[in-house]
């Protein structure tokens, strides 16, 4: 049996295969990074309007160096925190060029209403456009733990936006940016609201 040619059949075979097969990878985060700028401005922050979250070693959950047990409580911490309000101003800021207290005049009354009731308080952020949510890490934080914890986060601020413009958090999430209408929702959401999250450096082995 000529078996001449089983050579170049084997070594199309292998070509086929390595073509057709998919290699499973190990699949990071997907984070949307700020673009480079030539100069690097440092802004100071007054310390009310840095919402610290830290994880240590042994993964606790550390907000404002005070422990927190139930991990589902942080959402609602970052809401209240985001929508304090504690000292708005006029100034213009962001994309949107808008100012605190035109985003607060432009949230629906029962958002306004649970402010007043609720929030206000001078220690807190003077508004949203000065809160930031810094999540810290330790050498030896579980990936697992932060991921949990970035997703508290940003539930909140979807929580916001959605209910700014009557949705559910997972309402807005679904939102179509394709679909005019969906879109204008989508914007009117988060207008004056940017969602400011820091990923501080992380600290050397501690279990505070």
């Amino acid at each position: 049996m000529n078996a001449g040619s089983m050579a170049d059949i084997a070594f199309l075979l292998l070509i086929f295969f390595l073509v057709t097969t998919q290699i499973a990878t190990n699949k990071g985060m997907t984070m949307v990074l700020p673009p480079k700028k030539e100069e690097i401005i440092d802004v100071p922050l007054q310390e009310r309007n840095i919402l610290k979250i830290q994880i240590n070693s042994v993964n606790n959950i550390l907000v404002e160096e005070n422990p927190l047990d139930n991990i589902e409580d942080l959402r609602t911490i970052v809401y209240d925190f985001v929508l304090n309000f504690g000292n708005p101003d006029d100034k213009k800021r962001g994309q949107y060029k808008v100012s605190d207290r035109e985003t607060y005049n432009s949230l629906p009354a029962s958002m306004k209403s649970y402010i007043t009731r609720s929030l206000g308080d001078s220690k807190s952020s003077d508004g949203p456009s000065e809160a930031v949510v810094s999540i810290r890490t330790d050498r030896g934080s579980s990936y697992e733990k932060f991921i949990q914890i970035l997703d508290e986060v940003n539930a909140a601020y979807y929580k916001i936006y959605g209910e700014r413009v009557g949705l559910t958090d997972e309402e807005y999430r679904k939102l179509n940016r394709n679909d005019p209408r969906q879109f204008y929702l989508y914007e009117e959401g988060k207008k004056g609201i940017s969602k400011s999250i820091s990923l501080a450096e992380p600290t050397s082995n501690s279990q505070q």
